[in-house]
């Protein structure tokens, strides 16, 4: 099974600064024969508040002949209670009616696929509590398949037990409960995007991959983290194992956020918020 990750396009029609990216981004998906795209969120600009923005990109995503699933990112629903944007019965409203579930299950011979609204991640609420009720029945359930999570954010940034980094990743009591499904369920691949760095790694048992974005890199506006600065998408074939690899693809424009963040994201460049 050869499953092609995708993630950040941030496409908006009153914002069309990375649009422009997905022609080739289509043709290479087109030309790579792949069973299954998984776009792992922040699918568009600003999804959270405008219909439009959904819509938009939704229609893009349905441009793809190879069936696509998609998990939400912060600036598809929201984020953290406090942000500027937390996520909301009103902003889950919006993507489940225009872009389908937040999270799904997905089954493909020996292998379970699952998609997570990481955003949920954090505000100890229902809505949080339901997801993890109905992710440890479809770990359970899994009748001896390998499990890939996809999500959007990460599991941590630059150390496996590393302390609350806020905006950037899955919070310490959120990622313990994971890491203990994880360790029970032979989960081989957990997924995500979030940070414009490309990246791979392991806890334990479990291979990692921070999908590189498709819509731009950042230079000085935030701190350096792991891995490498890259416009692109990854790869993941999956047979007995997972085997993933990180893709530059030709004709895309790895766009720096530094350049046009007082036109795509005015708040972040007034207050120095965090954008990915």
């Amino acid at each position: 099974m050869k499953i092609i990750q995708i993630t950040d396009t941030h496409f908006s029609p009153n914002k069309p600064h990375f649009n422009g990216n997905w022609a080739p981004l289509l043709t290479w998906i087109e030309e790579t024969a792949a069973d299954l795209i998984i776009h792992t969120g922040d699918l568009t600009v600003d999804g959270a508040d405008k219909d439009e923005d959904i819509s938009f990109s939704m229609d893009l995503m349905r441009q793809v002949s190879v069936p696509m699933l998609i998990v939400p990112g912060n600036h598809d629903v929201g984020d953290l209670p406090g942000s500027r944007q937390p996520v909301n019965a009103e902003r889950l409203q919006r993507w489940r009616r225009l872009a389908g579930e937040d999270r799904w299950l997905e089954d493909a011979g020996s292998w379970r696929f699952a998609g997570l609204n990481s955003l949920l991640l954090g505000h100890e609420d229902d809505e949080e509590e339901a997801q993890f009720e109905w992710l440890q029945k479809a770990l359970e359930d899994r009748g001896g398949r390998r499990v890939a999570l996809f999500a959007h954010k990460p599991l941590f940034v630059d150390e496996p037990h590393e302390g609350d980094t806020g905006y950037w990743s899955v919070k310490p009591s959120q990622r313990r409960r994971l890491y203990d499904l994880i360790a029970a369920h032979d989960v081989a691949l957990f997924a995500s995007g979030h940070l414009h760095w490309a990246w791979q790694g392991r806890y334990e048992q479990t291979a990692l991959t921070w999908g590189p974005s498709a819509a731009f890199i950042i230079d000085k506006m935030e701190r350096e983290m792991p891995g490498e600065r890259l416009i692109g998408a990854v790869i993941h074939e999956l047979g007995d194992d997972a085997a993933s690899r990180i893709v530059a693809i030709p004709g895309m424009t790895a766009h720096v956020l530094d350049e046009v963040v007082h036109e795509v994201y005015p708040h972040a460049a007034k207050t120095q918020e965090p954008v990915e």
